[in-house]
């Protein structure tokens, strides 16, 4: 009997050989925390915003499935946007973040915690029980501080107390986490959510921290896409900051990055996460498709 492929699908051996590339990737990753930040801007900015859940969740799924343990944190930023302005009031920024007051701090916990946080979630969940549903809130999880009065209630993360999160890890279960914590006395903060997926991977020990957003990795130019380096070491992303070629959204990122890998991640990396499968690709195969952070990059 001929089978004939479906049209675009890969050959066979082409296949195959994707399989056995990822061999040994699966085999150093496996029993392995990987932080996965999964941007805001990576779902609202995909053409279909449910095919790109769909396909972020098959992405941690498949992880899951080869014994990674993933840990999920997310932004929100555009949705947040989009409720203030249903709710006719204008969103405000300040060297990139958003000024927050008491009421636009209940419209980000709506959106964080009520809607980003379940979608994701109930998404997991579609395929077995394996995901769980957090704020920093949540038993003490993120311990925050007020970041500048004049922003109002933007945190920043003082501590990430872990035993939470290791213990859904232990249970084989998915952290999923709304990036919204408190102080010691009980004010409450909306805060960056990359800072919190790199605090929350040097907190675990993750040997991955991953950015998932709407731009292919670090760009010498951010104009010129054939400028993207696919691997900086901390030092390589503090140069790109200071003179300027790293800006905007992307700052937090790329310190983030930098912060973890000192702080004893195995490796950060930023990809476009609206890109099928983007997460997969960087991992299990040896290219890669976005930019890799590590103590022992070599430039490019």
């Amino acid at each position: 009997m001929t089978v004939s492929a479906s049209p675009g699908a890969a050959a066979p051996e082409v296949t195959a050989a994707v399989l056995v590339e990822a061999i040994p990737y699966i085999r150093r990753f496996s029993g392995k925390v990987v932080v996965v930040k999964y941007g805001g801007n990576a779902l609202a900015g995909a053409a279909d915003e449910v095919a790109a859940l769909a396909s972020f969740v098959e992405d941690i799924v498949l992880l899951h499935s080869l014994g990674v343990l993933p840990i999920v944190v997310h932004g929100g930023g555009p949705q947040i946007g989009a409720l203030m302005a249903r709710l006719g009031k204008t969103p405000e920024f300040r060297d990139g973040l958003r000024v927050t007051d008491a009421e636009t701090l209940d419209i980000a916990r709506m959106v964080l915690v009520g809607k980003v946080n379940r979608d994701i979630v109930t998404a997991l969940n579609v395929h077995g029980p394996i995901a769980v549903g957090l704020s920093g809130e949540d038993a003490g999880l993120i311990t925050a501080a007020e970041h500048d009065p004049a922003l109002g209630f933007v945190g920043d993360v003082v501590a990430v107390d872990a035993r939470m999160l290791r213990a859904l890890l232990d249970e084989r279960l998915v952290p999923v986490l709304a990036t919204i914590g408190a102080d010691g006395r009980g004010q409450s903060y909306n805060i960056n959510a990359d800072t919190v997926a790199g605090a929350v991977a040097a907190a675990v020990g993750a040997e991955k921290l991953v950015f998932l957003t709407d731009v292919d990795g670090i760009r010498a130019d951010p104009a010129d896409p054939s400028t993207r380096r696919s691997r900086l070491s901390p030092g390589d992303v503090d140069a790109l900051v200071a003179t300027g070629a790293v800006a905007g959204g992307m700052i937090p990122k790329a310190e983030a990055c930098a912060t973890a890998v000192r702080e004893g991640v195995g490796a950060a990396h930023i990809l476009d996460g609206r890109v099928a499968h983007a997460l997969l690709l960087e991992l299990y195969t040896d290219q890669g498709v976005g930019t890799m952070v590590t103590e022992m990059a070599v430039g490019s």
